[in-house]
């Protein structure tokens, strides 16, 4: 079937090529048609018939077709002219006369149909030829009315085989487009008619003329998208521009002006009615009673109007293809014919026709594609006779049938879903949903082609989406996207049987539309955050409209609105259908009904809501009540019935609800269903009356034919006769009442509907009204590559689907299907993390845990062995840690899943080494190369087996090693090549994992996440207990610990988020530890090592950071002990690094008391000393916060008998150089503070002193001479020093009470009382303390004096002078002291003198301080007195006070102008 080629060959004449060329071909085409002429001629010759001469007459000698022929042989080779301009009919017409002849015989009709065939084939025919349409219409009406006898089956069956080739090529010839409407519609009807009769003949025949079928279809539907929607072809430009439109017309075409008879093929070409058909005997073709009906002829048995004649004999376009398609649509009803009802699913009719048939209208449709959308009588077509049979054919027992019904519908869903919308829900809801479960009693065969159609939607990208927002998201329609997917995910379970291929189908469908999802995540963010829907004032749910269904920000809140709508309206339904009152009382609630109820809502309520109980709705329908007759007639009137039969209507009204059984509530049902009928479609009917009697009158007919219990059965002339006189008094017309009377009969109208009908069957009345309903539905949504609904959508399938394929996980066995698995779990991840779906990612978690098998309780020998045997909890394994690293931010409570994985694989001793470590490490090596890392800080798990905990290995190197190294302590055979292989998985599998990074980069987590790993990590850890506790659970909570640690450092900024559960954490840890383990000394440290780390970060953290740091001081005290040396040495690190950021007054109370308390550790206080003097040194870090409690710590490591005195003195020397920091502050206090301040600060500074010298007081007693002496000069430093420290009048008082006092006291009690052995040399402390207090009165003399109780203090000194006086030591006097005591008195007696101090003021024996102070002085020394107040000095003072009129010369403003005593005095102190 090739096309020729006609080549010129080798140009030897140059000078002239195109003249050369044009006339090679015209000579080669002359030759061609020659050859064909004598080969016709020469099969002719072979007939008896033609080969002698021919006799009929005198003036012919030959037979009229040779002597055509003969005469196209002597002027082929005479035309000059190119071929194009020669008129096609003069070489073609004895061809086709031979054709048409019914005096030929099969042979010689075959040859000539093969010579047309050849000379359509070269191209000689195109649009540039003259008289081409006239040519092509001969060719197809010769053609189609060929003609000749019948010799043997086998020469008829070349020759309908040449009929069919010729007319291909007719229909794929250049010229082609040249045809009528007419013709292409003759040339199907001829093809089917062989396709027809060949039935009876060979297989070979069969097949050609059905693959010819398929190629005319294709060939004609392929310029459907090249037709404007005028119905012409484009590429036709000699048409005439005065045509209507097709849509336009109102009649179907005709294929002709004779219908087909006896299978002959008419043609009014000749004008003759054929009297010869293709076959002369009768077809036994399976469906030869309903050829007539399925030959193309008008549908409506009108005869052809002018103007349809007058489209079918133009150029052929859309009118030929509707007619083709209608006659492919109606080849479908063959169904009608054989008795399949709706029920009978079986094959009682040949599979053939239907498959056939589906077959070219399948490829009609490919073709035609999104073109059919412009031709309304086409898309017409589809939207009802097409659909309708497919969903017939859909519930055929046959395998095949319902394949091609499930491509036709993909097909169609792809090119024209936007036209298809209730079908499509139709088909979803009656045919796939029905099949593909079992319990429907469908075949297997039949439930896996429905689940391959579905499994096929499911891979287009958007069919989900859109069945969601279109059907899912309408309140008027079922839910197909949630039913489908239920049914996938029901469908991959396998229940009490192995997994069949039917589940890993199911599977491949569901993954597909994860997969969907998760990759319109990349593709922009939802137009809409997912903000809740409220209804705040009640609309006409049934009324809501979107502005602008194109527009995804219009329609994407509008159909989240309207599904909020319908899910309210469901749970309305299961409130009305247990309580109708309440459930109307929760609309009114929810806004979906007026707080007025009105008889409209209600009845709109009704019509549109699933799920209600139809027996509620038909009592309250049927009610007497007036509110329930309003909402009756609204109810009645929500209903189209426009042009619709009386019973048909009636079927429609009676499934919403269930009709009552009390006559009046049926007669009040029915009237307003009459009047309602009545109102839209009168027809015949006169009055609403009559419609009634003939409703009621259907009803009765409906209970007496299809109820068991009547026996006697109404006949047809019982039914007329009972409906007599009820139109208007006349008869209604016996063919109407007739055909009434059999639809009953046949199918019953069912008053009791089924509850919430699942998959409801398709019956005609259904059908009516779906096709009423599509015209008014909303338009279909299109859906594009974002993911608009696809949270609204995850959310409902996502329980469902991950259950599904953690099943068949669960039960698979080979290493592709866990692929599929993984892929699906990966992908459920991805959009739980995208849509913020925590729960659902939580739930994924758990499910993929339970695979890795590392949860399991280890029954297994060698469990590492076992892991690396088993590829599905490997590949669990990478699964779960993926996850964990790519969307642990939306992880919440499946991190303890995680946690656990993660311990078990460390008991295995599979974690990489740097598990535990934190990142944090390594910045602080490399930006302080200068700075070591401390020993203590180390959390390496090398730090731990020292403590005698076991582990089995410390990482992976480690544990590969460990099975490879031989000197075990039980002899080991060489592992295999097997367990090397399982080992070298498992290590490969931990790698991918990356466990590390998930504590390394937690950083990065969001807050919750974060919170809840930290929270996993503290209750995998477990609560401590008092008491010893197994090695292994002690290495748990090691680990534990150290990855909360270093999650912890990783995650300075958000410290405050951590901290309280970490110190919890440790502080339980430190309570309830009372011997040495590594968890406590990894809890102690890892504190300490937090503070470092973060006190330079968070400074108003910096508190509570220290303040943890008491929980050391409530360590056990053998714990404390264990690790005091090196705790200190971090306490010191802490101070060295931090001192800066530590301003608190109770975070220096911490680091002091910490201090402090090392001061009596032999190991621990020499760095606790280091630390101290780097605060106090110089003053370097004190500040009022912690001076006083720098000071006591000072104090208590001079008192500290462990180590050397000298440390005790440097001690001292701390606490008596610090009063230069009080000098210091007293001083910028006056300079830059107001007045109220600084008064309240000197104040303190006052306060500070007297603690300072209090401490040295309590030093001054120590049993070592060398600390105790210094302690006495460091305190005489302090009291004399206190000069810039301006200190009120009053703290003098105190000091000498409080220090000086006390101290002299306590010393004399200790050197009266104590062994010599305790206190050596306690003879010269009591000299140097005399000393102090003589100095130190005589230099404060001025300040004490103003005080008005300085007669007491006076004494006090005298009663101490005299107490050392006479104090004895070793059992006698102090030598010493009875020398140095006098002369010191002696000394103070003369500053006091001189300052006008001491003074008799009066001579009558009035001044106490005067006769006081010689009381005592008598005591100590008599003669003391005569040698400071000789008789002149005492006449001259009596002189003097009588001048002054007795008043003491100490006036308080200085003293007396003679000072050279006392400064003599003070100079030999």
């Amino acid at each position: 079937m090739g096309r020729l080629k006609l080549q010129s060959g080798i140009k030897s004449i140059e000078e002239e090529p195109e003249e050369c060329d044009s006339t090679s071909n015209r000579v080669a085409l002359a030759c061609m048609v020659n050859s064909e002429v004598g080969a016709v001629l020469a099969v002719m010759r072979r007939n008896v018939r033609w080969g002698g001469r021919h006799m009929a007459g005198d003036d012919q000698l030959e037979h009229s077709l040779i002597q055509s022929l003969k005469a196209l042989r002597k002027q082929i080779f005479s035309w000059q002219h190119q071929w194009h301009t020669i008129n096609p009919a003069v070489y073609l017409q004895p061809f086709l006369d031979v054709i048409r002849s019914d005096e030929t015989g099969a042979p010689i009709t075959g040859v000539a149909l093969s010579s047309v065939y050849k000379i359509l084939t070269l191209d000689v025919l195109d649009l540039n030829t003259v008289n081409v349409e006239d040519a092509m219409h001969l060719v197809v009406d010769a053609v189609t009315s060929c003609r000749f006898e019948v010799t043997d089956p086998a020469s008829e069956e070349v020759v309908l085989m040449k009929i069919l080739q010729v007319l291909l090529a007719c229909m794929k010839s250049k010229a082609s487009v040249m045809l009528s409407n007419q013709h292409v519609c003759t040339i199907i009807n001829t093809c089917f008619r062989v396709v027809h009769q060949a039935g009876t003949k060979g297989e070979l025949l069969q097949r050609i003329a059905r693959h010819t079928m398929h190629e005319l279809v294709r060939c004609i539907f392929s310029h459907l998208p090249d037709i404007d929607n005028m119905g012409r072809a484009l590429t036709d430009g000699g048409m005439s521009s005065a045509q209507q439109e097709v849509g336009g017309l109102a009649k179907d075409y005709t294929f002709g002006n004779k219908q087909l008879e006896n299978g002959n093929s008419g043609s009014e070409y000749d004008g003759q009615t054929p009297s010869v058909g293709f076959a002369s005997n009768a077809s036994t073709y399976p469906v030869a009673n309903v050829v007539e009906e399925n030959t193309l002829v008008a549908s409506n048995g009108n005869e052809a109007t002018p103007s349809d004649l007058h489209l079918m004999t133009e150029p052929y376009g859309i009118p030929c293809m509707v007619e083709i398609f209608h006659f492919l649509c109606s080849l479908l009803n063959i169904v009608e014919h054989t008795g399949m009802g709706p029920r009978s699913n079986t094959i009682a009719f040949d599979e053939d026709v239907p498959l056939f048939a589906l077959g070219l209208i399948n490829s009609a449709i490919e073709l035609g594609g999104p073109s059919i959308c412009q031709h309304p009588k086409l898309l017409a077509l589809i939207q009802d006779e097409l659909f309708s049979n497919l969903m017939q054919f859909g519930l055929s027992m046959s395998p095949l049938i319902l394949s091609m019904v499930c491509s036709i519908v993909l097909n169609l869903y792809h090119h024209l879903r936007t036209e298809l919308k209730l079908q499509l829900e139709a088909f979803f809801s009656c045919v796939i949903l029905r099949l593909a479960q079992s319990r429907h009693g469908a075949s297997y065969q039949q439930q896996e082609v429905a689940m391959e159609a579905l499994v096929d939607f499911c891979r287009q990208k958007t069919f989900m989406a859109e069945m969601y927002a279109n059907l899912d998201c309408d309140i008027t329609c079922s839910n197909v996207f949630e039913e489908l997917a239920n049914l996938l995910s029901k469908s991959a379970f396998p229940v009490n049987c192995p997994l069949s291929a039917m589940h890993i189908l199911a599977l491949d469908g569901l993954i597909a539309v994860i997969q969907g999802m998760a990759e319109r995540i990349g593709n922009g963010l939802p137009v809409s955050e997912q903000a809740p829907v409220d209804l705040e004032e009640c609309t006409p749910f049934w009324t809501v409209k979107c502005e602008n269904y194109g527009d995804p920000f219009h329609w994407v809140p509008f159909v989240r609105r309207r599904k909020y709508i319908k899910r309210r309206l469901m749970i309305g339904a299961d409130h009305f259908n247990r309580d109708p009152k309440k459930g109307l009382e929760f609309l009114q609630g929810t806004h979906l009904l007026p707080d007025k109820l009105d008889p409209q809502s209600v009845a709109c309520f009704f019509r549109y809501t699933a799920g209600l109980d139809k027996n509620l709705v038909g009592d309250f329908l049927g009610n007497h009540d007036d509110f329930c007759v309003q909402v009756l007639h609204e109810f009645a009137g929500t209903f189209d019935f426009q042009d619709m039969n009386l019973d048909t209507a009636l079927r429609l009204f009676l499934e919403t609800f269930r009709l009552p059984g009390e006559s009046q509530k049926i007669q009040r049902v029915l009237e307003a269903f009459s009047e309602r009928y009545y109102e839209q479609s009168p027809q015949i009917l006169v009055n609403k009356d009559a419609a009634l009697l003939l409703s009621y009158s259907i009803i009765m007919l409906n209970t007496d034919q299809h109820n068991v219990q009547v026996k006697k059965k109404m006949t047809e002339e019982d039914f007329i006769r009972n409906n007599r006189h009820i139109n208007g008094g006349n008869d209604l017309p016996r063919d109407f009442l007739t055909e009434l009377y059999h639809s009953i009969c046949k199918n019953e109208i069912r008053t009791t509907p089924e509850q919430g009908a699942s998959f409801p069957q398709m019956t005609p009345s259904r059908w009516i009204d779906l096709m009423r309903k599509s015209k008014k539905t909303a338009p279909f949504i299109v859906c594009d590559s974002r993911a608009f609904l696809d949270h609204d959508m995850f959310a409902i399938m996502s329980g469902p689907t991950i259950a599904a394929i953690s099943v068949v996980f669960d039960n698979a066995e080979h290493e592709d299907v866990f692929q599929t698995c993984v892929d699906g779990f990966l992908a459920v991840a991805k959009i739980s993390a995208c849509h913020h779906l925590e729960d659902v990612l939580d739930d994924l978690v758990v499910s993929l845990c339970k695979f890795t098998t590392l949860l399991n309780p280890s029954s297994v020998e060698e469990p590492v062995q076992a892991f690396g045997d088993d590829t599905k909890a490997r590949m669990a394994t990478i699964t779960v840690f993926t996850i964990a690293n790519r969307y642990g931010d939306y992880i919440r409570t499946g991190w303890r899943n995680i946690l656990d994985c993660i311990l078990r694989l460390h008991k295995l001793g599979l974690l990489p080494a740097r598990v535990a470590s934190d990142a944090a490490d390594d910045s602080e090596l490399s930006t302080d190369p200068g700075h070591g890392k401390p020993v203590a800080s180390s959390l390496s798990a090398s730090h731990i087996p020292s403590m005698g905990t076991p582990r089995r290995s410390s990482g992976l190197m480690g544990r590969f090693s460990q099975l490879l190294s031989l000197d075990t302590e039980e002899p080991r055979s060489q592992p295999t090549e097997q367990q090397l292989a399982a080992h070298q998985r498992t290590l490969q599998t931990i790698q991918k994992c990356h466990v590390d990074s998930i504590f390394t980069e937690s950083k990065f987590l969001q807050a919750d996440s974060l919170l809840q790993l930290a929270r996993a990590l503290i209750w995998a850890a477990g609560r401590p207990q008092k008491g010893n506790s197994s090695p292994e659970d002690e290495d748990t909570a090691v680990f534990c610990l150290e990855l909360l640690i270093a999650i912890t450092l990783n995650n300075r900024d958000r410290i405050r988020l951590l901290w309280q559960g970490v110190y919890d954490h440790i502080s339980n840890i430190v309570q309830s530890t009372v011997m040495p383990c590594a968890l406590v000394e990894k809890a102690v440290f890892g504190l300490l090592r937090i503070c470092q780390r973060l006190l330079p970060y968070k400074e108003d953290l910096a508190d509570d950071l220290l303040r943890s740091l008491q929980l050391v001081l409530k360590l056990d005290a053998r714990v404390a002990d264990a690790y005091c040396e090196h705790i200190t040495q971090e306490v010191m690190r802490l101070v060295k690094t931090n001192a800066t950021h530590i301003r608190s007054q109770m975070g220096w109370r911490t680091i002091t008391s910490l201090l402090s308390h090392t001061a009596r550790h032999p190991e621990a206080s020499e760095a606790g000393f280091d630390a101290l003097m780097f605060i106090m040194s110089d003053g370097a870090h004190l500040s009022p916060a912690n001076y006083i409690l720098c000071v006591d710590a000072s104090r208590q490591f001079a008192e500290s008998r462990v180590g050397q005195a000298d440390r005790s003195v440097r001690a001292l020397d701390l606490m008596a150089g610090s009063v230069a920091c009080l000098a210091r502050w007293s001083r910028e206090t006056k300079e830059a503070v107001g007045e109220e301040a600084a008064t309240k600060m000197l104040q303190d500074i006052g306060e500070m002193w007297l603690r300072l010298v209090q401490g040295l007081r309590k030093v001054c007693l120590d049993q070592r001479e060398e600390v105790r002496n210094h302690a006495l000069l460091s305190l005489q430093k302090c009291l004399i020093g206190v000069d810039g420290i301006h200190l009120p009048h009053a703290s003098w008082l105190q000091c000498f009470d409080l220090v000086v006092f006390t101290m002299l006291d306590d010393l004399l009690e200790i050197a009266q009382g104590h062994s010599l052995k305790d206190y050596r040399n306690m003879e010269g402390t009591l000299v140097f303390a005399m000393k102090l207090l003589s100095k130190v009165f005589l230099q404060f003399l001025h300040d004490l004096s103003q005080l008005t109780t300085f007669c007491k203090l006076w004494l006090g000194v005298l009663s101490r002078m005299e107490k050392y006086m006479k104090a004895k030591v070793r059992g006698k006097r102090s030598e010493k002291l009875q020398e140095l005591v006098p002369e010191l008195l002696k000394n103070t007696l003369l500053v006091m003198k001189t300052r006008g101090v001491l003074l008799q003021r009066s001579a009558l024996g009035g001044d106490s301080l005067w006769e006081l102070t010689w009381l005592h002085v008598n005591n100590i020394a008599p003669s003391l007195q005569s040698e400071v107040f000789p008789d002149q000095d005492l006449e001259q003072l009596q002189h003097k006070q009588r001048e002054t009129g007795g008043s003491p010369v100490s006036d308080g403003t200085g003293f007396v102008p003679e000072t050279t005593a006392e400064e003599g005095v003070l100079a030999g102190l």
